[in-house]
């Protein structure tokens, strides 16, 4: 696996692999930098087909963490934690309260939340072995699930694209076509439904796709097809990797914004649609919300929606910001977001 040479690329602080038979516990734990605080990342659980993909994952995921807490100016660093099985099959309180365990050894430089295949009462069991986990469940005392509050920076995400694409941030009339309709990804297609858009959906999970077309008036195509679906904004909120060599000439839109992480497949595929003349906005960027909650429940800060939202806000404003800069430096949007995360970076150093 050559896992120091990865390592070394990307200059990663540590990677902890875990393992507990009794629970049946297998997990890799990845710390990317902390420079500008302990790091914060979500628990994924997936069925990765090899050890290898698990890495490959978490180490992504942690270093989009630090690129994200730095870009929305959150005062913590980039980790992540992958945890190989099926969520909906393998997962038990033992295996949570393992991982916990292993967490703790760490000494505070890493805090857990969710992610894909684990959700606030799962960090409630983890804070049974550990008090860093954020995302824990309101009736054990958190502050809850923050995927609304990641959907609702989402939108603001958008809007922005709207802004740069259109001359308008108004999503009366516009078409959205929505990948993904997990809880942050049906959370961004009721903000954007609310607001006036026309939605089109996909998604493997058929009661999902189901009560969308029901709630929403959704248009229904299968998740092969949304990629031609001509309309304003392509918004990916399922797994990453979605814009790569096939998908991108497929694309019938003038903008991309959603709430999945690592959608690049590959670096080049920025450049790619910026060729394209479609205007990204970075995935860490406009997917920042949830992360910011997070960083208000564990510095014991408010987290109402109200104070919440008015500052994930400034997701439109940093995201049109970057646009600009790509504009002006003639360079790809995800290029001028990590020029701006890394320049943060440097200067806390």
């Amino acid at each position: 696996m050559h896992v120091f040479e990865r390592l070394s690329e990307y200059d990663y602080e540590k990677v902890v692999f875990c393992n507990d038979n009794e629970s049946g516990l297998r997990a890799i734990i990845a710390i990317h930098d902390t420079t500008l605080g302990p790091a914060l990342g979500g628990v994924r659980m997936l069925p990765y087909r090899t050890d290898e993909e698990a890495l490959t994952d978490v180490l992504r995921l942690s270093r989009g963490m630090t690129y994200k807490a730095a870009i929305s100016g959150v005062d913590l660093g980039g980790g992540k934690s992958v945890v190989i099985g099926d969520s909906r099959t393998s997962k038990n309180p033992a295996m949570l309260r393992a991982l916990g365990r292993f967490i703790e050894r760490m000494g505070g430089e890493y805090i857990a939340g969710q992610d894909i295949g684990t959700n606030s009462h799962d960090m409630a069991v983890i804070r049974g072995a550990t008090k860093n986990v954020a995302c824990v469940n309101e009736s054990a005392g958190g502050a809850g699930d923050p995927s609304r509050t990641t959907a609702y920076g989402v939108s603001c995400g958008i809007r922005a694209v709207l802004k740069a694409t259109t001359g308008s941030d108004s999503f009366a009339g516009r078409h959205i076509a929505i990948q993904g309709l997990g809880n942050v990804g049906f959370s961004v297609a009721r903000f954007c439904h609310e607001a006036g858009a026309k939605l089109t959906v996909a998604d493997i999970y058929e009661p999902a796709v189901v009560r969308a077309a029901s709630e929403m008036a959704a248009e229904v195509v299968s998740t092969d097809e949304i990629y031609d679906v001509e309309c304003d904004v392509f918004s990916p909120n399922s797994i990453g990797g979605v814009i790569n060599d096939d998908t991108v000439p497929r694309l019938r839109c003038p903008a991309v914004a959603g709430g999945a992480n690592n959608v690049l497949a590959e670096a080049c595929h920025a450049d790619a649609l910026t060729a394209r003349g479609i205007t990204y906005g970075p995935d860490y960027l406009v997917n920042s919300g949830g992360l910011i909650r997070c960083q208000e429940e564990v510095f014991g800060r408010p987290t109402e929606d109200f104070t919440i939202y008015s500052k994930v806000t400034q997701i439109y404003d940093q995201t049109l910001q970057v646009i600009g800069l790509a504009e002006e430096l003639g360079i790809s949007t995800a290029a001028a977001a990590d020029w701006m995360a890394e320049e943060r970076i440097a200067t806390t150093k």
